[in-house]
Protein backbone atom coordinates (compact mmCIF):
# COMPACT_ATOMS: atom_id res chain seq x y z
CA UNK A 1 0.00 0.00 0.00
CA UNK A 2 1.22 3.25 -1.09
CA UNK A 3 1.43 5.46 1.88
CA UNK A 4 -1.05 8.70 2.10
CA UNK A 5 0.56 11.70 1.38
CA UNK A 6 -0.06 14.45 3.74
CA UNK A 7 -2.72 17.09 2.69
CA UNK A 8 -0.35 20.60 1.74
CA UNK A 9 -1.00 23.33 3.92
CA UNK A 10 -2.62 26.34 1.91
CA UNK A 11 -0.41 28.77 -0.02
CA UNK A 12 0.02 31.62 2.50
CA UNK A 13 -1.83 34.64 1.49
CA UNK A 14 1.12 37.57 0.84
CA UNK A 15 1.16 40.11 3.67
CA UNK A 16 -0.18 43.48 2.95
CA UNK A 17 1.86 46.57 3.45
CA UNK A 18 1.83 48.22 6.60
CA UNK A 19 1.46 51.25 5.20
CA UNK A 20 1.61 53.00 1.37
CA UNK A 21 2.84 56.16 -0.17
CA UNK A 22 0.39 58.50 -2.33
CA UNK A 23 1.42 61.16 -4.46
CA UNK A 24 -1.15 64.32 -5.18
CA UNK A 25 -0.21 67.68 -6.61
CA UNK A 26 3.80 67.00 -5.74
CA UNK A 27 3.18 66.24 -2.22
CA UNK A 28 4.05 62.68 -0.70
CA UNK A 29 1.83 61.43 1.95
CA UNK A 30 2.64 58.06 3.99
CA UNK A 31 -0.67 56.16 4.79
CA UNK A 32 -1.07 53.39 6.82
CA UNK A 33 -3.32 52.01 9.75
CA UNK A 34 -3.11 52.16 13.55
CA UNK A 35 -3.67 49.14 15.93
CA UNK A 36 -7.06 50.53 16.72
CA UNK A 37 -7.89 51.15 12.54
CA UNK A 38 -7.62 54.42 12.42
CA UNK A 39 -6.24 55.87 9.62
CA UNK A 40 -2.65 57.98 10.27
CA UNK A 41 -1.33 60.35 6.73
CA UNK A 42 1.61 61.94 7.22
CA UNK A 43 3.49 64.30 4.95
CA UNK A 44 7.04 63.02 3.33
CA UNK A 45 8.21 64.53 0.55
CA UNK A 46 6.66 68.14 -0.55
CA UNK A 47 8.61 69.16 -3.27
CA UNK A 48 6.34 72.28 -3.57
CA UNK A 49 7.95 75.71 -4.27
CA UNK A 50 8.05 77.86 -0.87
CA UNK A 51 5.45 80.58 -2.13
CA UNK A 52 3.10 77.94 -3.11
CA UNK A 53 3.10 76.07 -0.05
CA UNK A 54 2.29 79.40 1.69
CA UNK A 55 -0.86 80.58 -1.05
CA UNK A 56 -2.10 76.65 -0.45
CA UNK A 57 -1.43 77.21 3.82
CA UNK A 58 -3.47 80.82 3.35
CA UNK A 59 -7.03 78.94 0.80
CA UNK A 60 -6.74 76.17 3.68
CA UNK A 61 -7.17 78.29 6.75
CA UNK A 62 -9.12 80.88 5.42
CA UNK A 63 -11.36 79.09 2.38
CA UNK A 64 -13.98 76.24 2.35
CA UNK A 65 -12.76 73.08 1.72
CA UNK A 66 -12.65 71.97 -1.87
CA UNK A 67 -12.54 75.51 -2.76
CA UNK A 68 -13.05 76.55 -6.09
CA UNK A 69 -15.36 73.93 -6.76
CA UNK A 70 -17.45 73.52 -3.06
CA UNK A 71 -18.93 77.21 -3.74
CA UNK A 72 -20.95 79.09 -6.28
CA UNK A 73 -19.36 81.84 -8.83
CA UNK A 74 -18.76 85.36 -7.13
CA UNK A 75 -17.48 84.12 -3.54
CA UNK A 76 -13.72 84.85 -4.43
CA UNK A 77 -15.17 88.82 -4.89
CA UNK A 78 -17.23 88.60 -2.20
CA UNK A 79 -14.31 87.66 -0.53
CA UNK A 80 -12.34 90.26 -1.64
CA UNK A 81 -14.65 93.29 -1.21
CA UNK A 82 -15.52 91.74 2.17
CA UNK A 83 -11.63 91.68 3.92
CA UNK A 84 -11.76 95.49 2.65
CA UNK A 85 -14.55 96.42 4.44
CA UNK A 86 -13.65 94.50 7.36
CA UNK A 87 -10.46 96.68 7.44
CA UNK A 88 -11.80 99.67 6.63
CA UNK A 89 -14.45 99.19 9.28
CA UNK A 90 -12.17 98.43 12.03
CA UNK A 91 -10.08 101.32 11.41
CA UNK A 92 -12.94 103.86 11.54
CA UNK A 93 -13.61 101.81 14.99
CA UNK A 94 -10.09 103.18 16.26
CA UNK A 95 -11.01 106.41 15.31
CA UNK A 96 -14.04 107.07 16.36
CA UNK A 97 -12.51 105.52 20.06
CA UNK A 98 -10.10 107.89 20.28
CA UNK A 99 -12.25 110.83 19.61
CA UNK A 100 -14.75 109.47 22.64
CA UNK A 101 -11.52 109.31 24.95
CA UNK A 102 -10.68 113.05 23.73
CA UNK A 103 -14.50 113.79 24.50
CA UNK A 104 -14.90 112.23 27.72
CA UNK A 105 -11.31 112.68 29.26
CA UNK A 106 -9.60 115.82 27.68
CA UNK A 107 -12.51 118.21 28.36
CA UNK A 108 -14.74 116.67 31.35
CA UNK A 109 -18.51 117.88 32.08
CA UNK A 110 -20.58 116.44 34.55
CA UNK A 111 -22.72 114.56 32.14
CA UNK A 112 -19.40 112.27 31.32
CA UNK A 113 -18.24 111.68 34.97
CA UNK A 114 -21.20 109.46 36.15
CA UNK A 115 -21.83 105.91 35.53
CA UNK A 116 -25.16 106.36 34.47
CA UNK A 117 -24.12 108.59 31.46
CA UNK A 118 -22.07 105.91 30.25
CA UNK A 119 -25.05 103.22 30.89
CA UNK A 120 -27.75 105.36 29.22
CA UNK A 121 -25.33 105.53 26.31
CA UNK A 122 -24.45 101.85 26.05
CA UNK A 123 -28.42 101.17 26.12
CA UNK A 124 -29.18 103.33 23.63
CA UNK A 125 -27.52 100.35 21.35
CA UNK A 126 -29.55 97.78 22.60
CA UNK A 127 -32.75 99.92 21.73
CA UNK A 128 -31.62 99.86 18.11
CA UNK A 129 -31.13 96.19 18.14
CA UNK A 130 -34.67 95.95 19.98
CA UNK A 131 -36.36 97.90 17.29
CA UNK A 132 -34.32 96.51 14.02
CA UNK A 133 -35.16 92.90 15.80
CA UNK A 134 -38.91 93.32 14.44
CA UNK A 135 -38.07 93.55 11.01
CA UNK A 136 -36.72 90.51 10.34
CA UNK A 137 -39.18 89.10 7.41
CA UNK A 138 -38.25 92.08 5.79
CA UNK A 139 -34.40 91.15 5.75
CA UNK A 140 -35.18 87.79 4.49
CA UNK A 141 -36.85 88.75 1.44
CA UNK A 142 -34.06 91.69 0.64
CA UNK A 143 -30.93 90.48 2.90
CA UNK A 144 -28.61 92.53 0.24
CA UNK A 145 -30.73 95.47 1.00
CA UNK A 146 -30.74 94.99 4.58
CA UNK A 147 -27.14 94.40 4.53
CA UNK A 148 -25.93 97.49 3.11
CA UNK A 149 -28.25 99.78 5.01
CA UNK A 150 -26.42 98.01 8.32
CA UNK A 151 -23.13 99.51 7.05
CA UNK A 152 -24.26 102.67 6.26
CA UNK A 153 -26.07 102.60 9.95
CA UNK A 154 -22.51 101.34 11.30
CA UNK A 155 -20.70 104.54 9.50
CA UNK A 156 -23.49 107.22 10.89
CA UNK A 157 -23.07 105.80 14.25
CA UNK A 158 -19.29 106.09 14.04
CA UNK A 159 -19.35 109.46 12.23
CA UNK A 160 -20.89 110.73 15.05
CA UNK A 161 -18.82 109.47 17.82
CA UNK A 162 -15.44 110.68 15.82
CA UNK A 163 -17.55 113.93 15.80
CA UNK A 164 -18.07 113.98 19.71
CA UNK A 165 -15.06 115.93 20.90
CA UNK A 166 -16.87 119.01 18.66
CA UNK A 167 -19.73 119.35 21.03
CA UNK A 168 -18.64 118.08 24.26
CA UNK A 169 -21.33 119.56 26.52
CA UNK A 170 -24.10 117.05 24.22
CA UNK A 171 -21.67 114.04 24.54
CA UNK A 172 -24.25 111.67 25.75
CA UNK A 173 -26.96 112.86 23.34
CA UNK A 174 -24.34 112.45 20.30
CA UNK A 175 -22.91 109.17 21.69
CA UNK A 176 -25.94 107.52 22.64
CA UNK A 177 -27.20 108.50 18.74
CA UNK A 178 -24.49 106.82 17.48
CA UNK A 179 -24.53 103.62 19.75
CA UNK A 180 -28.21 103.38 18.30
CA UNK A 181 -27.49 103.29 14.79
CA UNK A 182 -24.60 100.99 15.52
CA UNK A 183 -26.85 98.77 17.25
CA UNK A 184 -29.47 98.78 14.60
CA UNK A 185 -26.70 98.05 12.21
CA UNK A 186 -25.77 94.87 14.45
CA UNK A 187 -28.65 93.27 14.75
CA UNK A 188 -29.00 93.40 10.32
CA UNK A 189 -25.45 92.45 9.31
CA UNK A 190 -26.04 89.37 11.95
CA UNK A 191 -29.85 88.49 10.45
CA UNK A 192 -28.57 88.51 7.15
CA UNK A 193 -25.51 86.70 7.14
CA UNK A 194 -27.25 83.63 7.24
CA UNK A 195 -28.28 83.93 3.98
CA UNK A 196 -25.57 85.51 2.32
CA UNK A 197 -23.75 82.18 3.01
CA UNK A 198 -26.25 79.73 2.35
CA UNK A 199 -26.18 80.86 -1.09
CA UNK A 200 -22.56 80.03 -1.83
CA UNK A 201 -23.23 76.80 -0.31
CA UNK A 202 -22.63 74.31 -3.09
CA UNK A 203 -22.14 71.20 -1.26
CA UNK A 204 -23.71 71.44 1.86
CA UNK A 205 -21.12 73.46 3.43
CA UNK A 206 -22.63 76.17 4.85
CA UNK A 207 -20.70 75.65 8.18
CA UNK A 208 -17.60 75.39 6.60
CA UNK A 209 -18.21 78.67 4.35
CA UNK A 210 -18.92 80.60 7.65
CA UNK A 211 -16.66 79.35 9.71
CA UNK A 212 -13.88 80.54 6.81
CA UNK A 213 -15.85 83.89 6.51
CA UNK A 214 -15.59 84.71 10.34
CA UNK A 215 -11.66 83.86 9.64
CA UNK A 216 -10.82 86.83 7.36
CA UNK A 217 -13.03 88.74 8.92
CA UNK A 218 -10.98 88.59 12.08
CA UNK A 219 -7.85 88.70 10.23
CA UNK A 220 -8.35 92.16 8.33
CA UNK A 221 -10.32 92.78 11.54
CA UNK A 222 -6.45 93.02 13.60
CA UNK A 223 -5.10 94.35 10.04
CA UNK A 224 -7.81 97.50 10.32
CA UNK A 225 -6.82 98.43 13.93
CA UNK A 226 -3.28 98.30 13.30
CA UNK A 227 -3.94 100.98 10.23
CA UNK A 228 -6.31 102.89 12.57
CA UNK A 229 -3.44 103.28 15.46
CA UNK A 230 -1.12 104.30 12.66
CA UNK A 231 -3.42 106.85 11.39
CA UNK A 232 -4.46 108.04 14.74
CA UNK A 233 -0.99 108.84 16.05
CA UNK A 234 -0.39 110.48 12.27
CA UNK A 235 -2.40 111.90 9.99
CA UNK A 236 -5.91 111.97 12.26
CA UNK A 237 -4.18 113.20 15.52
CA UNK A 238 -6.15 116.19 14.94
CA UNK A 239 -9.79 116.93 14.35
CA UNK A 240 -9.35 118.37 10.51
CA UNK A 241 -7.69 114.91 9.86
CA UNK A 242 -10.20 113.05 11.19
CA UNK A 243 -12.53 115.16 9.07
CA UNK A 244 -10.83 114.13 6.12
CA UNK A 245 -9.47 110.48 6.31
CA UNK A 246 -12.95 109.42 8.36
CA UNK A 247 -15.04 109.95 5.08
CA UNK A 248 -12.52 108.38 2.97
CA UNK A 249 -12.95 105.53 5.35
CA UNK A 250 -16.86 105.26 5.01
CA UNK A 251 -16.83 105.69 1.25
CA UNK A 252 -14.27 102.59 0.80
CA UNK A 253 -16.11 100.83 3.10
CA UNK A 254 -20.06 100.89 1.89
CA UNK A 255 -18.45 100.75 -1.72
CA UNK A 256 -16.91 97.06 -0.85
CA UNK A 257 -20.16 96.23 0.60
CA UNK A 258 -22.18 97.06 -2.07
CA UNK A 259 -20.14 95.38 -4.14
CA UNK A 260 -19.87 92.34 -2.05
CA UNK A 261 -23.77 91.97 -2.19
CA UNK A 262 -23.61 92.50 -6.16
CA UNK A 263 -21.26 89.79 -6.29
CA UNK A 264 -23.84 87.41 -4.22
CA UNK A 265 -25.84 85.10 -5.85
CA UNK A 266 -28.82 84.88 -3.96
CA UNK A 267 -31.49 82.05 -4.77
CA UNK A 268 -34.39 82.44 -3.04
CA UNK A 269 -37.33 83.53 -4.49
CA UNK A 270 -38.56 87.26 -3.55
CA UNK A 271 -41.02 89.77 -5.48
CA UNK A 272 -37.80 91.03 -7.34
CA UNK A 273 -36.19 88.23 -8.54
CA UNK A 274 -39.32 86.24 -9.26
CA UNK A 275 -40.19 89.05 -11.47
CA UNK A 276 -36.66 88.64 -13.79
CA UNK A 277 -37.08 85.05 -14.14
CA UNK A 278 -40.56 85.40 -14.97
CA UNK A 279 -39.68 88.29 -17.49
CA UNK A 280 -36.13 86.02 -18.54
CA UNK A 281 -38.49 82.91 -19.34
CA UNK A 282 -41.56 84.89 -21.37
CA UNK A 283 -39.11 86.85 -23.36
CA UNK A 284 -36.74 83.94 -24.05
CA UNK A 285 -37.95 80.68 -23.10
CA UNK A 286 -34.45 80.11 -21.14
CA UNK A 287 -34.44 79.87 -16.75
CA UNK A 288 -31.91 82.36 -15.49
CA UNK A 289 -29.52 81.36 -13.09
CA UNK A 290 -28.58 82.75 -9.56
CA UNK A 291 -25.47 84.41 -10.91
CA UNK A 292 -26.98 85.89 -13.80
CA UNK A 293 -29.08 87.99 -11.92
CA UNK A 294 -27.32 89.32 -9.18
CA UNK A 295 -26.16 92.47 -11.00
CA UNK A 296 -29.18 93.12 -12.32
CA UNK A 297 -30.85 93.26 -8.97
CA UNK A 298 -32.12 96.62 -7.84
CA UNK A 299 -30.40 96.85 -4.18
CA UNK A 300 -32.23 100.20 -3.48
CA UNK A 301 -35.24 100.28 -4.78
CA UNK A 302 -36.06 96.29 -5.16
CA UNK A 303 -40.02 96.96 -5.33
CA UNK A 304 -39.95 98.53 -8.89
CA UNK A 305 -42.82 97.40 -11.31
CA UNK A 306 -41.21 94.77 -14.70
CA UNK A 307 -43.35 95.29 -17.31
CA UNK A 308 -42.19 92.33 -18.68
CA UNK A 309 -43.50 90.27 -16.09
CA UNK A 310 -46.92 92.15 -16.01
CA UNK A 311 -46.35 94.53 -13.64
CA UNK A 312 -47.01 92.56 -10.42
CA UNK A 313 -47.42 94.03 -7.12
CA UNK A 314 -47.56 91.66 -4.00
CA UNK A 315 -48.84 91.80 -0.31
CA UNK A 316 -51.36 94.80 -0.24
CA UNK A 317 -53.88 93.67 1.72
CA UNK A 318 -57.10 91.50 0.84
CA UNK A 319 -59.79 94.43 1.72
CA UNK A 320 -57.87 97.02 -0.39
CA UNK A 321 -57.57 95.17 -3.51
CA UNK A 322 -60.74 92.90 -4.37
CA UNK A 323 -64.66 93.76 -4.25
CA UNK A 324 -67.09 91.01 -3.81
CA UNK A 325 -68.48 90.84 -7.18
CA UNK A 326 -64.80 91.22 -8.75
CA UNK A 327 -63.80 88.71 -6.42
CA UNK A 328 -66.36 85.65 -7.44
CA UNK A 329 -65.20 85.97 -11.10
CA UNK A 330 -61.32 85.55 -10.28
CA UNK A 331 -62.24 82.71 -8.30
CA UNK A 332 -63.82 80.98 -11.48
CA UNK A 333 -60.73 81.83 -13.29
CA UNK A 334 -58.29 80.28 -11.12
CA UNK A 335 -59.78 76.89 -9.82
CA UNK A 336 -58.10 76.14 -6.48
CA UNK A 337 -55.08 78.21 -6.96
CA UNK A 338 -53.39 79.90 -4.22
CA UNK A 339 -53.20 83.36 -5.43
CA UNK A 340 -55.66 86.03 -6.92
CA UNK A 341 -54.91 88.42 -9.37
CA UNK A 342 -56.62 92.10 -9.76
CA UNK A 343 -55.66 93.59 -12.64
CA UNK A 344 -55.37 97.65 -12.53
CA UNK A 345 -54.80 100.51 -15.01
CA UNK A 346 -50.85 100.02 -14.46
CA UNK A 347 -50.37 97.21 -12.54
CA UNK A 348 -51.80 93.81 -11.27
CA UNK A 349 -51.98 92.99 -7.38
CA UNK A 350 -51.24 89.62 -6.29
CA UNK A 351 -52.45 88.17 -3.41
CA UNK A 352 -51.43 84.58 -1.91
CA UNK A 353 -53.04 82.43 0.11
CA UNK A 354 -51.16 82.21 3.67
CA UNK A 355 -49.84 78.75 2.86
CA UNK A 356 -48.99 79.53 -0.70
CA UNK A 357 -45.09 78.14 -1.46
CA UNK A 358 -42.52 79.53 -4.41
CA UNK A 359 -43.79 77.84 -6.63
CA UNK A 360 -47.66 79.31 -6.20
CA UNK A 361 -46.11 82.86 -6.55
CA UNK A 362 -44.25 81.87 -9.61
CA UNK A 363 -47.63 80.71 -11.14
CA UNK A 364 -49.65 83.53 -10.11
CA UNK A 365 -46.70 86.02 -12.03
CA UNK A 366 -46.15 83.35 -14.83
CA UNK A 367 -50.10 83.99 -15.40
CA UNK A 368 -49.76 87.76 -15.06
CA UNK A 369 -47.25 88.01 -17.69
CA UNK A 370 -48.87 86.19 -20.45
CA UNK A 371 -52.09 87.99 -19.98
CA UNK A 372 -49.76 91.38 -20.03
CA UNK A 373 -48.17 89.83 -23.07
CA UNK A 374 -51.48 88.71 -24.94
CA UNK A 375 -52.99 92.13 -24.04
CA UNK A 376 -50.17 93.98 -25.50
CA UNK A 377 -49.63 91.73 -28.44
CA UNK A 378 -53.37 91.04 -29.74
CA UNK A 379 -55.59 93.58 -27.71
CA UNK A 380 -57.71 91.17 -26.06
CA UNK A 381 -60.12 91.52 -23.39
CA UNK A 382 -58.31 91.22 -19.42
CA UNK A 383 -60.86 88.10 -19.15
CA UNK A 384 -59.98 86.25 -22.05
CA UNK A 385 -56.11 86.89 -21.58
CA UNK A 386 -56.77 85.32 -17.97
CA UNK A 387 -57.88 82.63 -19.41
CA UNK A 388 -55.60 81.66 -21.94
CA UNK A 389 -52.64 83.07 -20.03
CA UNK A 390 -53.58 80.10 -17.21
CA UNK A 391 -54.01 77.52 -19.89
CA UNK A 392 -50.65 78.46 -21.29
CA UNK A 393 -48.79 78.31 -17.51
CA UNK A 394 -50.37 74.98 -16.77
CA UNK A 395 -48.78 73.99 -20.05
CA UNK A 396 -44.92 74.88 -19.27
CA UNK A 397 -45.01 75.26 -14.89
CA UNK A 398 -44.21 71.75 -15.08
CA UNK A 399 -40.66 71.87 -17.31
CA UNK A 400 -40.44 75.71 -16.09
CA UNK A 401 -40.39 74.60 -11.91
CA UNK A 402 -37.82 71.89 -12.97
CA UNK A 403 -35.27 73.54 -14.37
CA UNK A 404 -35.29 76.27 -11.68
CA UNK A 405 -34.64 74.12 -9.31
CA UNK A 406 -31.73 72.25 -11.84
CA UNK A 407 -30.09 75.69 -11.57
CA UNK A 408 -30.26 75.69 -7.83
CA UNK A 409 -33.40 77.92 -6.99
CA UNK A 410 -35.06 77.40 -3.86
CA UNK A 411 -38.67 77.12 -5.20
CA UNK A 412 -40.59 75.61 -1.67
CA UNK A 413 -40.78 79.16 -0.12
CA UNK A 414 -41.50 82.63 -1.52
CA UNK A 415 -40.42 85.60 0.68
CA UNK A 416 -42.30 88.36 0.34
CA UNK A 417 -41.48 90.41 3.56
CA UNK A 418 -44.16 91.72 5.23
CA UNK A 419 -46.93 91.22 2.84
CA UNK A 420 -50.23 90.77 3.71
CA UNK A 421 -51.48 86.80 2.77
CA UNK A 422 -55.03 85.25 3.61
CA UNK A 423 -56.81 82.24 4.16
CA UNK A 424 -60.48 81.18 3.87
Amino acid sequence: MQKKEPDKAPPVPPELPLYWIETSEAISYRCEFEPHGQLSVKIVDDSRPVIRRVADSFVNKFFPSGYPYSVNEGYLRYTQFRALQHLTSAALSVLSTQSLLFAAGLRPTPAQATVVSWVLKDGMQHMGKLICSNLGARMDSEPKRWRILADVLYDLGTGLEVLSPLCPQLFLQVAGLGNFAKGMAVVAARATRLPIYSSFAKEGNLSDLFAKGEAISTLFNVLGIGAGIQLASTICSSMQGKLVVGPLLSIVHVYCVIEEMRATPVNTLNPQRTAMLVADFIKTGKVSRPADLRYREDLLFPGRLIEDAGNVKVGKSFRKVFKPSKLDELKQIFPEEKFLLNPGKNSVDMLLEHSATGEDALRGWLVAGYAADMEKSFHVPTSTALEEAYEKMNDVFGPFVSELQAKGWHTDRFLDGTGSRFAW
